[in-house]
């Protein structure tokens, strides 16, 4: 999908410039004319050299000394895309304020062609006021952000502030410069397990880990959607997506609810509890005050609640997590809730669901049709689910 696509690769003084080498790589591999622009600060961090010999064409560097006289006008004209890897802080604050003081700052200034900005500084530059105004209103613009990630940083300690992962910057550019075959349509993914406070310590939890929500966010994604996330969980959020954070299954709920109104593709992974205690204590209970007795009652049925009211043409995915009698109890919940497809695993095989990096699943229909996919990582399930999505909208 990115054969012939021109794109302008920006890179910053960051560390993080070094992993630029491997995006420049990926996108020539699949095709795309790399124009590599460097600021004198990412020399600081890797030689033009370098990037010039994996691109396509050798590295730019200043309005002044290149073969163009315009050089800034030229790139901007001619690209299909601009993507900067690593994004600075100082590079934010430049092109927020429409500040020219480079090639590169220039180049995003003089484009119209859609721009992609990587995000990468250590935890307290990325979580600075100045520095998230600056981010919103980039994307305010039309600037699509591939935020970054949580991990270790150069300094040796860990936080938020990691340049995203080669990977996921490569699939933002795939989403943004091809329209996919979910273009135009809102996907909602729903991810990890809700949590009901017993006091105001405690809470009913379970197992999921959001991993599979999370990738079929990111698949949906990719196939050009727009997604909307409910999660109870804190991952690095997928290219493309639009987080909205809960925790309680009512929270869950209210969310769902709203954003299924202009939803075409629900998919319900979250693991939401079937109980909660219904009440829950003001402070945290304590041993000497002896044994508390909880009483529950059930949760709302989010995906039930979805499937009454499902539109025409809307198309409602659920979730079966058993340890016995898996096709039988998942068949039994495909009609009971009227869904157009559950994904059924079973959560007691090894390497199978909560908290692991895999799943094995059984996909059913509605009309009455069976595939099973074995055990591989939780994005091939992703591809696997929405492959059936689209054959069920008849695309």
């Amino acid at each position: 999908m990115l054969a012939g696509k021109r794109i302008v690769l920006g890179v910053t003084g960051g560390i993080a410039a070094y992993k630029a080498v491997e995006v420049c790589r990926r996108l020539v591999d699949a095709g795309a004319h790399v124009v590599p622009v460097m600021t004198a600060g990412a020399e600081h961090f890797i030689g033009r050299t370098t990037l010039s010999a994996l691109a396509s064409e050798p590295v730019q560097t200043s309005l002044w000394d290149e073969a163009s006289p315009i050089p800034h006008t030229r790139l901007g004209q001619s690209a299909d895309l601009v993507l900067v890897v690593p994004a600075t802080a100082r590079l934010l604050a430049a092109y927020a304020a429409g500040l020219s003081t480079d090639l590169l700052t220039n180049t995003l200034l003089a484009t119209r062609a859609p721009v992609i900005v990587c995000p990468a500084m250590h935890t307290e530059m990325w979580e600075h006021p100045a520095v998230q105004a600056n981010v919103a209103t980039l994307r305010a613009r039309g600037v699509h952000i591939v935020e970054p990630e949580s991990g270790r940083l150069a300094g040796g300690d860990v936080g938020a502030g990691r340049l995203a992962a080669p990977e996921r910057i490569v699939e933002a550019v795939a989403r943004v410069l091809d329209a996919g075959p979910l273009a135009g349509l809102h996907v909602v993914v729903s991810a990890g397990g809700t949590r009901e406070p017993i006091d105001a310590v405690r809470v009913i939890a379970n197992r999921s880990s959001g991993k599979q929500g999370y990738a079929i966010a990111a698949e949906a994604a990719a196939r050009g959607a727009r997604v909307s996330l409910v999660t109870t969980v804190d991952l690095p959020v997928p290219a493309g997506a639009q987080v909205h954070a809960v925790e309680t299954a009512a929270q869950m709920q209210e969310a769902i609810e709203q954003l299924a109104a202009s939803a075409d593709i629900i998919v319900m992974a979250a693991a939401v509890a079937d109980f909660r205690p219904v009440a829950a204590a003001a402070g945290k209970l304590k041993k000497d005050q002896g044994t508390p007795q909880i009483v529950l009652e059930p949760t709302p049925d989010i995906l039930a609640g979805l499937g009454e009211r499902k539109r025409p043409g809307q198309v409602l995915v659920g979730f079966a997590a058993e340890t016995s009698d898996l096709l039988a109890n998942a068949a039994a919940k495909l009609t009971r809730k009227h869904l157009d497809l559950i994904v059924a695993n079973d959560v007691s095989a090894p390497g199978v669901g909560f908290q692991h990096d895999t799943n094995a699943v059984t996909l059913l229909r509605a009309d009455g049709s069976v595939r099973t996919i074995p055990l591989a990582d939780k994005r091939s399930i992703a591809q696997a689910v929405l492959d059936t999505v689209d054959d069920i909208r008849g695309t």
